[in-house]
């Protein structure tokens, strides 16, 4: 299956970009006739057929809407302390797309570093996976929202809500995977290296966040926020 996206409405005939135009033709070495499928990310899927193998502005025509196209059975959002090292993060954006996630939110904390977020190059990212893993959702990227912002703004947003760290948990959390209900909105904070201050913890924890624990080992950043979207994964299949 080729899967190819598509930022517009998806209808009659259409062009494709330049980009998309040259993988088509020159990479996957498609022809005048072969059917293809397009995606606008919004959980539409549709076949299409090479009307013209420009490798500059390939002709689509659309033929139909393909129904009932398998999707997340759930929405995750993952709010993260963007890591020093900026390809880390890339590394977890691509895998976490192609694992199964809605939401990414980038969360200025007071152990964060001053870093810049490159939204072009995540997005490019989040898409290319999107299609190499056959998904027809692409997630969405918010970049450097403080900590408290985004809490408040979240409370009462999700079923379940969830905050992963490292210190020591008077709470005695629980491991996430066993207390995941399938089938629910769900949000997990990911702290920065360094972890969340005391302040944050207790911030979230005030506003219905419910501690819980990844496992015995200390993880990087980035390892710990894919392991959590494995496990709700897990959890929902």
């Amino acid at each position: 299956m080729n899967l190819f996206y598509i930022a517009e409405t998806i209808t009659g005939l259409l062009t494709f970009s330049e980009q998309e135009s040259r993988h088509c033709v020159k990479s996957l070495r498609l022809k005048v006739g072969d059917e293809l499928f397009l995606t606008d990310g919004k959980g539409n899927l549709y076949k299409g057929k090479i009307q013209d193998n420009n490798i500059k502005a390939c002709q689509i025509e659309v033929l139909e809407q393909i129904n009932n196209y398998p999707r997340l059975p759930y929405h995750l959002h993952i709010g993260i302390a963007p890591t020093k090292n900026s390809d880390r993060l890339e590394w977890f954006v691509e895998k976490a797309v192609e694992i199964g996630i809605s939401e990414i939110t980038a969360l200025a904390c007071e152990h964060s570093e001053h870093i810049s977020v490159k939204t072009d190059r995540i997005q490019r990212l989040m898409i290319a996976a999107m299609k190499q893993s056959l998904r027809i959702d692409l997630p969405t990227f918010t970049p450097s929202v403080p900590f408290s912002v985004f809490i408040q703004e979240m409370q009462s947003r999700y079923t379940q809500k969830y905050i992963a760290y490292c210190g020591n948990l008077a709470q005695n959390p629980s491991l996430l995977q066993p207390i995941c209900q399938p089938h629910q909105d769900t949000l997990i904070l990911i702290g920065p290296e360094g972890d969340f201050s005391p302040k944050e913890i207790e911030w979230a924890i005030n506003h219905d966040f419910t501690p819980v624990s990844l496992g015995n080992f200390r993880l990087r950043t980035e390892t710990a926020a894919l392991l959590a979207c494995a496990a709700v994964q897990v959890v929902n299949s």
